[in-house]
C-alpha cells in the first residue's frame, strides 16, 4: 500500500484510538481519583433468526469453508476429541457418543460457554442436542459432519433463555452463532487446519527468547515485566519490556511455519500470518528489511538474526510446517522480539509494522505505567480482537493476510 493511500487511514485510525484510549485506561484495578465505576456491560440477546457475525457461516469472517465429512474410518477422525465435561448435558439420542465428539476448538468454546450458563442461571446447565453427525442427518456440507458445530439449549429447555444463550455463545468465542430455531441455537467454529484458527498464537511454548541477564527462557516461562532482546527502530538490538500476552494458550496444538537459515544456522517456528522481517539481498540495512507474513517467506530471501555483534542478515535455506504445543504472543514495548535468535514482529495479520505499533499505543501505554495485571491470563486478549474489527472497516482487503485470522495481534 502506498504512503498516500495509507495516510488518511492512519489519521482515521489514530482518531479512533484516541477515542478508545480513555476506555483502555479505565480498565485497571481499583478506582482512579475522580472516575466513576462503570456498570457491568449488559448482554443483548440475539433475535430469533439472527446470526453473529452478520456474514454467512462458511465465509472467512465466520467459521470458514467446509472441508469434507469426517467418518470414523477416516484419517481425520483423530482430529475429534470427546467432551466429558460434567457441566454439559449431551442428549446423545443415537447412543453412540457422537454428540460428545468435536474439534478441540469447538470443545474449548463449549466448555467456556458452560461456565457462562451456570453463572447466568444458577442451577441450569448447558445442553447439547447435536454435535458431530456421522449419519447424514444434516444439510449438505454441514459443519456438524466435521465436528465443528453444535446445537445447544439450556437444561431446563426454557425457550425464553435461548436469545441470551446465543449471546453468551458469541461471548464464549464461537466463530458463528445462529439463533436458528425456537428449539435450539446453532454454533460453529473455524477449522483446526485453517490459518484463521491457527494464527491465534504466534510462537510455540518451547520457543526461546533471550533475557537481559543473558539467560534463554521458553516463552511458556516468560512473564510481563521481563526484558527480552528485541530490535529498536534504528535497526539495532535492544532489550525491551514484555508488557502483556496478546495470546497465551498453553494446552492447544497448532500448526506452524518453520523458517531455517544455514549461515548462521537458525530455526524459527511461528504461525503463518505472523510477521518477521525480510529482504531480497544481504546488503540491505536492518531498517530496510520489510515486514513479511511467515507464509510468504521463500528460500533465498534474507531474515535478520542475532549475531556478533548486533543483528545480521541470514539467508533462508528452507521453509516447512510442523505441529507443536502451545501458542504464545508476547507484546513488547518496541513491538519486536528476537525468538530463537531470529528477529520477529509482535504482530500479525496486517503487513504494516508501523501501523500495528501505532494501533497498540494505548495498550502499551496502559501497561507501561504498570496499571495492567502482571499475571498473564489465557486466550486471546480483547484488544487485538477489537483492532481486527476496526481494521476490517478501515483498510483494504489486500492489507490483510490472504487466509485471514481470528485476532489482529496474535
Amino acid at each position: 500500500m502506498s504512503p498516500a493511500r495509507l495516510r488518511p487511514r492512519l489519521r482515521l485510525l489514530l482518531l479512533l484510538l484516541l477515542l478508545l484510549a480513555p476506555a483502555a485506561w479505565g480498565c485497571g484495578p481499583g478506582r482512579v481519583v475522580g472516575s466513576r465505576r462503570r456498570p457491568p456491560r449488559k448482554l443483548v440477546p440475539l433475535a430469533y433468526k439472527q446470526f453473529s457475525p452478520n456474514v454467512p457461516e462458511k465465509t472467512l469472517g465466520a467459521s470458514g469453508r467446509y472441508e469434507g465429512k469426517i467418518a470414523r474410518s477416516s484419517e481425520r477422525f483423530k482430529e475429534l476429541t470427546p467432551n466429558y465435561n460434567p457441566d454439559i448435558i449431551f442428549k446423545d439420542e443415537e447412543n453412540t457418543g457422537a454428540d460428545r465428539l468435536m474439534t478441540q476448538r469447538c470443545k474449548d468454546r463449549l466448555n467456556s460457554l458452560a461456565i457462562s450458563v451456570m453463572n447466568q442461571w444458577p442451577g441450569v446447565k448447558l445442553r447439547v442436542t447435536e454435535g458431530w453427525d456421522e449419519d447424514g442427518h444434516h444439510s449438505e456440507e454441514s459443519l456438524h459432519y466435521e465436528g465443528r458445530a453444535v446445537d445447544i439449549t439450556t437444561s431446563d429447555r426454557d425457550r425464553n433463555k435461548y436469545g441470551l444463550l446465543a449471546r453468551l455463545a458469541v461471548e464464549a468465542g464461537f466463530d458463528w452463532v445462529y439463533y436458528e430455531s425456537k428449539a435450539h441455537v446453532h454454533c460453529s467454529v473455524k477449522s483446526e487446519h485453517s490459518a484463521a484458527a491457527k494464527t491465534g498464537g504466534c510462537f510455540p511454548a518451547g520457543a526461546r527468547v533471550r533475557l537481559e541477564n543473558g539467560a534463554q527462557v521458553a516463552l511458556s516461562a516468560l512473564r510481563p515485566g521481563d526484558r527480552v532482546l528485541a530490535m529498536g527502530e534504528d535497526g539495532n538490538p535492544i532489550f525491551s519490556d514484555v508488557l502483556i500476552f496478546l495470546d497465551r494458550e498453553p494446552a492447544i496444538q497448532r500448526a506452524f511455519h518453520v523458517i531455517e537459515t544455514l549461515d548462521p544456522p537458525r530455526r524459527l517456528t511461528l504461525t503463518p500470518a505472523h510477521l518477521l522481517f525480510t529482504a531480497d539481498n544481504h546488503t540491505e540495512p536492518a531498517t530496510g528489511f520489510r515486514a513479511t507474513f511467515a507464509s510468504q517467506v521463500q528460500p533465498g530471501q534474507y531474515v535478520l538474526v542475532a549475531g556478533v555483534p548486533g543483528l545480521q542478515p541470514a539467508r533462508v535455506s528452507a521453509v516447512s510446517t510442523r505441529t507443536a504445543p502451545g501458542a504464545y504472543a508476547p507484546l513488547t514495548k518496541h513491538g519486536t522480539l528476537v525468538v530463537e535468535d531470529v528477529v520477529a514482529s509482535c504482530f500479525a495479520t496486517v503487513a504494516e509494522q508501523r501501523l500495528a505499533q501505532l494501533a497498540f499505543w494505548p495498550l502499551r501505554l496502559y501497561h507501561s505505567l504498570s496499571w495492567g495485571s502482571r499475571t498473564p491470563g489465557e486466550g486471546v486478549h480483547w484488544y487485538p480482537q477489537l483492532l481486527y474489527r476496526l481494521g476490517r472497516l478501515l483498510l483494504d482487503e489486500d492489507s490483510f493476510h490472504p487466509l485471514g485470522m481470528a485476532g489482529m495481534g496474535s
